[in-house]
């Protein structure tokens, strides 16, 4: 298939996805509200810990909201596959998959509009942030490599969401696997803890961890004096994570399609 085609297909269902997601204006408010909800309550809860020796920040609130916003990306897109689901009961997926739009485009599309939600809630959680009296001394090109960063972990977490519910078809089995995954994936990084006051093991988990990653990158891109050489590495990992994840996605619609 052309690219051209895949374009057009990508263009279609991102639009089919989009205007789905704006006639739910309660789930948007929610989506919305719920990160600054996370940011304020943790900000709050463990702002001592900045008084821990060794920890590398004098502002927890500067700390945390990178941390929140991709923890935002990966809770959010961990629910990617119910609308596959949903798809699959009433019949629309088959149809999908019998029409000549691609599977790549099909994923695309899907994920594509959610990232508009991600970029969204990514502005949201650095205003809030700003407002409660989060600083930053590094130039834009930090809240470009912030927004990018959130964008590759909504698309991989989101891409294996997808898989799951292609594999399992069922809603029950999607939120106890996405649960399992995200909740240890969280807590297992630098999201909320400066790794020098970590325990050592969490930090070996962390280096493993795409969500560490994501948020070491963001904060160290945020940073007065940036090291962009651990900037392009962790993007780097971040960036081969999502393409490997996307494309094993991608191939599941051929599993879905021979149970069927």
């Amino acid at each position: 298939m052309s690219t051209v085609a895949f374009l057009g297909h990508t263009r279609f269902i991102t639009g089919r996805w989009l205007r789905a997601q704006y006639r739910q204006p309660a789930l948007i408010a929610f989506t919305l509200i719920q990160p600054a909800i996370w940011l304020l309550l943790f900000g709050q809860l463990f702002k001592g810990v900045v008084e821990i020796p060794g920890f590398g920040d004098s502002s927890y609130i500067a700390f945390l909201t990178p941390g929140i916003v991709m923890m935002t990306a990966l809770m959010n897109s961990g629910w990617n596959g119910t609308t596959f689901i949903a798809d699959m009961e009433r019949g629309v997926m088959d149809r999908l998959l019998a029409s000549p739009v691609s599977r790549g485009g099909l994923m695309a599309g899907q994920l594509v509009s959610n990232a508009t939600t991600m970029f969204i809630q990514t502005v949201l959680v650095f205003a809030i942030g700003i407002a409660a009296g989060a600083r930053y001394d590094g130039s834009a090109a930090g809240y470009a490599v912030t927004v990018g960063a959130a964008i590759l972990v909504g698309t991989a977490f989101g891409s294996l969401s997808n898989a799951v519910a292609l594999l399992t078809r069922q809603q029950e089995a999607l939120i106890g696997i996405s649960q399992f995954v995200s909740l240890p994936l969280t807590f297992m990084s630098s999201i909320m803890i400066d790794p020098e006051v970590a325990p050592h093991w969490l930090n070996v988990a962390a280096r493993y961890n795409p969500v560490d990653w994501a948020a070491t990158a963001a904060r160290e891109a945020l940073s007065a004096n940036p090291d962009w050489s651990s900037v392009a590495r962790h993007s780097a990992y971040l960036l081969v994570f999502t393409l490997v994840v996307a494309w094993l996605s991608t191939r599941a619609f051929r599993t879905y399609q021979r149970s069927v």
